[in-house]
């Protein structure tokens, strides 16, 4: 099974290009499943079709859903957060502390991501596409289940000392089920092999400095991009003439120079759809999409191989050399912090702890660069007192 998830800024149309791409392989008889996690929930308007929280079929081996990640909210999170009051009330914490303790931000948006591999895992699907929402809201999401199970181990870590006897035997499973199921929806969201995103831009200087950083970011998370997609170019008017065609050369020349820039940053692809006169809404126009998107390609097999490992370690002379694989934009604002066996990263905002491996536990740092390659890390070779 494939996951691919589609994202980008706000308004570049990767609702319109999630919806095209899963017509395309429905329309080849691959069993597809596309969900909306998007709280616009336009995909229901592309189709041309109401949709509800459960697929329904929009076309022959093409179901679609919405997922409301609010209703989600209501209807599942109230039972394990009263479980974790009770825990944290048998702490010695008061009731205000035990009930801010249990508020998780983007608790909504975490589920609607189990919603989507329970989907996924539940039905025929061999392809489940995901239109995300916005760029930033999807960098959220998919940093929960790692955030989450940091707050897990972090609040309840001193449980078990405090709390004893077969009356919490509930709870404390109810808390390691939540630990487990975190822990594989990371692995799901992390292996290239079955998951990957698709980010979706229009060529604009100010939209592909944040798809530069939104890379960055998802590198860090370990998700995997396989594509980009350029969305909305104008046309070509070599063979026209006047005012329009003459505006129409010099917009689609500035588009062109900006793509060229991105493409010389990247190895990935960047494919490119050029505007519509026209929305494409319903199947057959969706399909028509589609085929200026991949042309004879399979959609499937668009993308880029995944690169070097995230975390990668090498002898250099006296030293240890710990390198982690980044996409770094000229002008990238990075900070880096020890603490502990982990090593603080943060790229444009977006902050991660990486676990250094056992090797670099008691040595010390040297120094650090950073490139279009990644960042390297240098530790002494002798262990620190």
């Amino acid at each position: 099974m494939r996951i691919l998830l589609f994202t980008g800024k706000g308004g570049v149309g990767k609702t319109t290009l999630a919806a095209a791409t899963a017509a395309r392989l429905a329309a080849r008889g691959t069993k597809t499943l596309v969900v909306s996690t998007d709280p616009a929930h336009s995909l229901a308007d592309a189709y041309a079709t109401p949709l509800g929280p459960e697929p329904s079929e929009v076309d022959h081996a093409l179901h679609a859903a919405h997922v409301d990640a609010r209703v989600l909210a209501d209807r599942s999170w109230p039972t394990l957060r009263a479980a974790l009051r009770w825990v944290l009330d048998r702490t010695g914490l008061d009731a205000l502390d035990a009930e801010e303790l249990t508020v998780l931000p983007g608790v909504d948006e975490l589920l609607a991501l189990t919603e989507v591999a329970r989907l996924a895992a539940e039905g025929p699907w061999e392809v489940v596409v995901v239109d995300c929402g916005p760029t930033a809201e999807t960098l959220r999401l998919l940093s929960l289940p790692e955030a989450v199970s940091g707050y897990l181990d972090r609040a309840f870590g001193g449980v078990a000392g405090v709390l004893a006897g077969g009356e919490v035997r509930a709870v404390a499973g109810s808390l390691r089920t939540l630990a487990e199921h975190l822990s594989g929806l990371r692995a799901l969201l992390t292996d290239p092999a079955v998951t990957s995103v698709r980010l979706v831009l229009t060529p604009e200087r100010l939209v592909v400095a944040e798809t530069r950083r939104t890379l960055g970011a998802l590198a860090l998370r370990g998700v995997h991009v396989d594509a980009l997609v350029a969305n909305r170019l104008v046309p070509r008017a070599s063979r026209w003439r006047g005012p329009a065609a003459s505006w129409l050369r010099v917009r689609r020349a500035e588009q062109d120079g900006v793509l060229a820039e991105l493409a010389a940053s990247t190895p990935l692809p960047v494919h490119r759809v050029e505007h519509l006169a026209t929305e494409p809404i319903g199947p057959a126009a969706l399909l028509a999409l589609a085929d200026d998107l991949y042309g004879e390609r399979d959609p499937l097999a668009v993308g880029a191989a995944p690169g070097a490992p995230l975390l990668s370690v090498a002898a250099d002379g006296d030293h240890v050399l710990l390198t982690i694989a980044l996409p770094l934009t000229d002008g990238a604002a990075l900070d880096l912090a020890r603490i502990g066996d982990d090593l603080a990263v943060t790229v444009d905002g977006t902050r991660r702890l990486v676990a250094l491996p056992p090797l670099l536990h008691r040595r010390a740092v040297v120094d650090a660069e950073a490139d279009a390659a990644g960042l390297v890390v240098r530790f002494a070779e002798e262990e620190s007192a």
